[in-house]
């Protein structure tokens, strides 16, 4: 017979940083029947046993700003954020989804999340094939039934709920009381049905199918304070939202005084492009707010926002007037616009004469891919231009126009420079987000800022102590977004750990693949440095290979908000 044993896993020696900020301990985890059972000492015998001597062991990365919504139905994998050490991810956020959806509107969310997200539309309709539910209820549990190899939690997007009610008049006009009163019984029923929260955008980049501003910024605040009213009246759920006109940080107070939720903001950036104003300002007022005692947490990130682009969808650029031609028009009418002497000259009068954040990042656009002269592939923009004795916009337009609007072109958004985002990151009242994993997956790649943060914000720059980098990976965003068994490494806390080289984690470069359904693309990295990734107590990845066995059950859980 065999002798019985005390733990399915046990993780020996390593440094054990239990993600409340509090120092690192040697020591060893004991985990049983998905839940930690010892920590720190743990004798007797494992089914497994993994040895963590010289790694750190931590619990598992939160990310609480992803766009999985659809990806979850075909990818129960979930890559990349497990390859990072990611154990938990929560979807919706910005007011985007996939629920609740009648039949008749699935082609415009598909559309929506093209513009808006930059997901491939080819990949969505085959992905989602026969979507097989309609309200949010029926997809939580569409999702819990296919299961997921980490833990997953939803938010109800105001843009799918706002289009379910009221149809494409969704992006034109208010709503009647009788339609927010419908708006506000669904999102009643996904808080029931173990919805996180409410997601919401007021972005004016926000540009969703022909072109229309996404239906959450038709929204006045009155509709927004109604629908964010079901949170306190359940008892339970957050509000996450991008910022925008009518929905500042002004009407984020007040949102935080009448419902008493958390909340948190989109996003906190350093020298963005595309805002006049910088993060000095924001980053006072979130402060005064935090003194208040007010539970408001801006989201920030320690990478560079980095996009690439093609001008068949150039979305970065569409927030500039002068480009809403653009977003409505096919192909053709792209290529007419592109070659138009009056839209060029309007688009250098932009370069030459931008504030200086968008100025800078026009200065370091690059270009990415250019079939015809590949040696131009990683230049700057304006480097060639200068060479050529061209205006950087025409040698971009007519690039574009030279490979059927196929160039590819990379241009720095915001937190280029690290100085100031430094000043982000060491703010207590700040939490890691906007990875936006998911989305924009051919163009940018950020579900692998756990790693970079460790690497380079910890080892290379030690600017942030070890302990404290892993408290902002892990309690700190599971707090801000209300996920209570979460995030710290504790016995009888379920069994969610990471074990990684401190010397050597980090993000790899990034790289395109075609392994989206319908051969779409994506930006991916590789993570160096992970050595093990735990989700409820079973080994999912294992010195960068993925470690469950064709056939296992997916051990991630559906985490429904207010459920036992």
């Amino acid at each position: 017979m065999e002798d019985k044993m005390d733990y399915d896993l046990k993780i020996t020696g390593g440094l054990i940083v239990d993600g409340t900020g509090a120092p690192g301990r040697a020591g060893d985890v004991g985990i049983r029947g998905g839940r930690i059972v010892a920590l720190g000492e743990a004798p007797g015998n494992a089914a497994q046993t993994l040895d963590a001597a010289g790694r750190v062991v931590c619990p598992g990365f939160v990310d609480i700003h992803t766009h999985y919504d659809a990806q979850v139905l075909w990818d129960r994998l979930l890559s990349i954020s497990p390859w990072h050490g990611v154990t938990t991810v929560v979807m919706g956020n910005c007011g985007f989804g996939i629920a609740p959806v009648r039949r008749d509107h699935r082609n415009l969310l598909i559309q929506t999340l093209e513009k808006v997200e930059g997901m491939s539309a080819a990949a969505l309709h085959e992905g989602l094939g026969d979507w097989g539910f309609e309200s949010f209820p029926e997809y939580l549990d569409l999702v819990e039934q296919r299961g997921a190899a980490i833990n997953v939690a939803a938010l109800i997007g105001h843009t799918p709920l706002r289009l379910y009610v009221m149809g494409e008049q969704a992006t034109e006009r208010n709503a009647t009381a009788d339609e927010i009163a419908a708006m506000r019984r669904i999102v009643k029923e996904a808080l029931d049905a173990g919805a996180l929260g409410l997601a919401t955008s007021k972005l004016q980049a926000h540009v969703g199918f022909a072109g229309r501003p996404v239906p959450s910024r038709a929204a006045d605040f009155d509709e927004v304070r109604t629908l964010a009213s079901t949170l306190k009246e359940a008892g339970h759920g957050m509000l996450q939202t991008t910022l925008g006109p009518g929905l500042l940080l002004e009407q984020i107070e007040q949102l935080a005084v009448e419902t008493g939720a958390p909340i948190s903001w989109s996003a906190l950036l350093a020298g963005s492009a595309f805002g006049k104003s910088g993060h000095k300002e924001q980053l006072a007022k979130s402060e005064e707010l935090a003194a208040k005692g007010l539970r408001i947490a801006p989201q920030v990130t320690p990478r560079p926002l980095n996009f690439e682009f093609q001008f068949s969808e150039p979305t970065i650029l569409e927030g500039m007037s002068f480009f809403k031609p653009v977003a409505v028009a096919d192909a053709e009418g792209k290529r007419a616009i592109y070659g138009d002497p009056a839209f060029r000259a309007q688009f250098r009068d932009r370069w030459d004469t931008a504030w200086p954040e968008l100025k800078k990042a026009f200065e370091l656009m690059a270009i990415v891919e250019y079939a015809p002269e590949p040696a131009l592939e990683e230049r700057l923009l304006s480097e060639v231009g200068r060479e050529r004795g061209i205006h950087p916009v025409d040698l971009a337009l007519d690039m574009a126009l030279a490979t059927n609007l196929e160039a590819r072109f990379r241009m720095p958004l915001a937190n280029h420079d690290e100085t100031q985002v430094e000043e982000l990151l060491t703010n207590r009242n700040m939490v890691l987000g906007l990875s936006d994993a998911g989305a924009h997956a051919s163009q940018l790649c950020d579900a692998c800022q756990a790693t970079h943060l460790l690497g380079r914000w910890v080892r290379e720059k030690k600017v942030l102590k070890l302990e404290e980098a892993v408290r902002m990976l892990t309690s700190r965003p599971a707090e801000a977004f209300g996920i209570e068994d979460r995030g710290l490494l504790a016995v009888g806390r379920p069994a969610d750990v990471v074990v990684f080289d401190p010397d050597t984690v980090a993000a790899g470069p990034l790289k395109r693949v075609n392994d989206m359904p319908a051969g779409a693309p994506r930006l991916v990295s590789e993570a160096t440095g992970i050595d093990a990734v735990v989700v409820n107590g079973v080994v999912i990845r294992r010195t960068g290979q993925d470690a469950l066995g064709a056939g296992e059950p997916l051990p991630g859980r559906l985490l429904r908000k207010g459920r036992a």
